[in-house]
């Protein structure tokens, strides 16, 4: 059988704790679909310098009102605490994508984002991130 057309198994196990994270969380009536709305929700998955993870939760910490405040509804940042320790996810909700894409050019030129990112190109903590677009399933 040829592997790559399956996914692995630490993929699987850490899409299934997210999903279990998801559906643990009472984030849903944050995201009361509309009939005419595509609720999304934006994932983003970091690989982090294990020997920085506090420099990490210090900017983090700043998301918890920057998010907000530039139309992100934030779900929550999820650091490492047992088992793997240089993964941390962020999970973050939207009406649309064109909401996302309006809340990432406000994210552009607000101060205290700007600051934010700056810090994590000087400290060099996240290694790799990466951006999944999730729906939820409904009945």
């Amino acid at each position: 059988m040829n592997s790559n057309h399956h996914p692995h198994r630490r993929t699987v196990m850490r899409w299934g704790a997210l999903a279990g994270l998801l559906a643990a969380l009472p984030w849903t009536k944050a995201f009361a679909r509309e009939e005419n709305s595509m609720n999304v929700v934006c994932h983003i998955r970091y690989e982090l310098d294990p020997f920085k993870r506090d420099q990490f939760e210090q900017y983090a910490k700043v998301w918890l009102t920057a998010i907000p405040q530039c139309g992100g509804a934030l779900i929550g940042y999820f650091m490492p605490n047992e088992g793997t320790n240089f993964e941390a996810h962020a999970l973050i909700g939207f009406d649309t994508l064109a909401a996302y894409e309006a809340y990432r050019a406000k994210l552009r030129t607000h101060p205290a984002s700007k600051t934010n990112f700056e810090f994590a190109q000087r400290e060099k903590f996240i290694l790799r991130e990466y951006r999944d677009f999730l729906r939820q399933v409904t009945a």
